[in-house]
């Protein structure tokens, strides 16, 4: 027998709908805009002191770029050879990029307001060698603009570096300095933002933790949901400015024609309730041979590409209520689950809420959680995985995979 036209066409129409779904969670604004990312750091100079932090910033900034939907060309502890050919790759995949980022990590200079970057094997001995060692910011923000409608710039760039004092003591190069200077926005496209990790001719901090400030601000706040970039920075410049007791200010400079949202949700989106959902063959139907439904496929690439946006934790190991969790969000690892339910959240848990509710505020008052009920509900993110994708959560999305893999293990 033939299965019913009408069946059919409502089991396509479920598939699409759960289709649609998924591509709100590939975190694009819309399904036709393409987004391609530079991400560069450099800790092990070979003529400087190694930095603490750079490679380590650039490494979870580009799984954060990932999870946001970017195409991600990186380069850890690069020459300056290897510099160029890393941005020789990133010009020929960012044309025609409706969004083009570019993040550094690692030593800077300004010469006479020009700023330079720092490969690891660059050693600097007079104002000519500028030329042949480092990399001007100039040319890889050329590299970007081609054909472009958004440029998005992040330099973490501006910690003391010996190198700079260097050149201007030894070459007598006058106007080098560690600081950065301030980058000219050029009219283009829908416009460009450029984020210093400090204001013009400031220092800023490698950081003690895992991160620096800069970086570990921008990771928590870059893909937060239906947030604007320019409102991000504001929150990012203002956990830098508190996480420093006023000393790092970052410097933002934006000339954007549109609002730019990364991380966009549909509030109003059902919940998806995992494969049992996937429509089944109609009795009857020629399908029931088979156990296969027509369009039950289309349902399972669905479900698989929403699968392939839920972050992973960073280790393999089981996760228990009140040991250590290496989450891999700097915002929370190294805490337990217990520690983080009576802690205060990262945003807020109701679209809209003023701070004054939720700020502050211990997260297990207002859920009135214990070990009991949080299982329950760990239950509910085990038993269907992509559940944890559906709204954002106020310890962040890991906390809820951490939540699954605990109850998989019988919440212990």
């Amino acid at each position: 027998m033939v299965s019913d036209p009408i069946a059919r066409c409502g089991r396509r129409l479920r598939a699409v709908g759960l289709a649609v779904l998924a591509l709100f969670l590939t975190l694009t604004a819309a399904g036709a805009e393409r987004r391609v990312a530079l991400v560069l750091g450099n800790s092990q100079y070979q003529h400087a002191l190694p930095l603490t932090n750079p490679v380590r910033d650039a490494e979870a900034m580009a799984e954060r770029l990932q999870n946001l939907g970017f195409e991600v060309v990186s380069g850890y502890d690069l020459s300056k050879q290897q510099t160029q050919a890393t941005v020789a790759q990133f010009a020929r995949e960012v044309r025609g990029a409706y969004i083009a980022l570019f993040f550094y990590a690692g030593h800077g200079l300004q010469v006479s307001g020009k700023n330079y970057l720092l490969p690891v094997d660059a050693a600097l001995e007079d104002e000519t060698s500028l030329d042949f060692e480092a990399v001007p910011v100039d040319f890889i923000l050329r590299q970007m603009s081609r054909e472009t409608s958004i440029r998005l710039v992040f330099l973490d760039a501006c910690r003391d570096n010996p190198l700079a004092e260097v050149l201007a003591r030894t070459a007598g190069v006058k106007g080098a300095t560690s600081g950065l200077a301030e980058i000219p926005i050029e009219n283009g496209g829908a416009g460009t933002l450029v984020a210093f990790a400090a204001s013009p001719n400031q220092l800023a901090f490698d950081g003690s933790g895992g991160h620096s400030p800069f970086t570990a601000a921008l990771i928590q706040h870059i893909g937060e949901s239906n947030t604007s970039i320019t409102e991000a920075m504001n929150r990012v410049t203002s956990d830098v400015f508190k996480a420093t007791a006023g000393k790092q200010r970052p410097w933002i400079n934006v000339s954007l024609t549109t609002e730019v949202v990364l991380h966009k949700v549909d509030l109003n989106a059902p919940l998806i309730v995992g494969e049992a959902s996937a429509p089944q063959a109609e009795g009857g139907s020629d399908t029931r041979n088979t156990g296969a439904a027509p369009g039950q496929a289309d349902d399972q690439l669905a479900l698989n590409l929403l699968r392939q946006k839920i972050p992973k934790l960073a280790t393999d190991e089981p996760i228990l209520f009140d040991h250590p969790v290496k989450f891999g969000d700097p915002a929370i690892d190294g805490k337990s689950i217990a520690q983080l339910i009576k802690g205060t959240p990262l945003f807020s848990p109701v679209e809209g809420l003023d701070k004054s509710a939720w700020e502050g505020k211990h997260c297990d008052g207002c859920h009135e959680w214990n070990e009991a009920r949080l299982c329950e509900q760990a239950k509910n993110f085990a038993a269907n995985d992509v559940s944890v994708l559906r709204l954002q959560h106020p310890l962040g999305t890991r906390f809820k995979v951490a939540l699954a893999r605990w109850a998989q293990g019988g919440c212990k």
